[in-house]
């Protein structure tokens, strides 16, 4: 099924899964690659049976990737966008090993709307630079909160040395060149694939709900992965450091 397609399957959810994969891979054609890595590492720390905090969990991409390898795992995916939770929902429904909760990461009290204390791996992936750097290490302080002794909690995100500006501008040329051939393909960017789930009669309430919450694009910083160790570690992590890097993003790992 092509993107084009989807417009005519509205309850589809497999293929939106597989839509918002594609325009992700758009930005980060390493995408699965740093997934394989965190499950990696999820494996070798806390094993095959962990209980898993989904954290800002979109569609449920990293869920999704944890059930296929670990079954025997368990995921809580919370996030506040009603168009990207309605995807996780449609495709987690009757899946006693998934509960997805609505809250804000911003607000203070979100924790409490967990179903469990504690966890045994915090994963999330392409969304926390969406939070400016205060709010961001009180929330990494809230997640250490919730993450057990000897329990992980790993971040794959843009993060960006500023000490390394012609490293920094050779690399977005040419990842940028990159995506232009791929849009000249056919590929959706982040705008036509939500112009897309606004023409579909299930997604298009909740997608002008999320564009009350979020507008365009939200904004935020991307500061260094060294300034991301630094924090956690200040926050109550043991240590941190990354654990795999592409030019352009990075897996921070760090453990309680």
């Amino acid at each position: 099924m092509t993107d084009a397609d989807i417009t005519t399957a509205t309850a589809d959810w497999h293929a939106w899964q597989e839509s918002w994969d594609r325009q992700q891979e758009w930005y980060l054609p390493d995408r699965e690659e740093r997934f394989r890595i965190m499950l990696d590492m999820v494996e070798a720390l806390v094993g095959t049976a962990p209980r898993v905090l989904d954290l800002a969990c979109g569609t449920g991409s990293i869920t999704a990737r944890l059930l296929a390898r670990f079954p025997d795992a368990t995921s809580t995916g919370v996030d506040l966008d009603p168009a990207l939770l309605a995807i996780a929902e449609g495709t987690f429904a009757g899946d006693e090993r998934v509960r997805l909760v609505t809250a804000d990461l911003k607000d203070p009290d979100w924790p409490t709307e967990l179903p469990y204390d504690s966890y045994d791996a915090v994963l999330t992936a392409t969304a926390l630079h969406w939070l400016y750097r205060e709010p961001l290490a009180d929330l990494y302080g809230r997640v250490a909160g919730l993450v057990r002794a000897g329990g992980v909690f790993m971040n794959a995100d843009h993060m960006i040395d500023e000490t390394t500006p012609r490293i920094n501008a050779a690399e977005r040329a040419q990842r940028h060149a990159r995506m232009d051939q791929a849009k000249r393909d056919g590929i959706l960017d982040w705008a036509e694939w939500w112009q897309l789930a606004a023409k579909d009669p299930v997604l298009a309430g909740p997608t002008a709900r999320r564009y009350d919450i979020y507008g365009e694009h939200a904004d935020g910083d991307m500061p260094s992965a060294r300034w991301h160790a630094r924090v956690l570690r200040e926050k109550g992590f043991g240590e941190a450091r990354p654990v795999w890097c592409s030019p352009s993003d990075t897996l921070l790992l760090a453990v309680k």
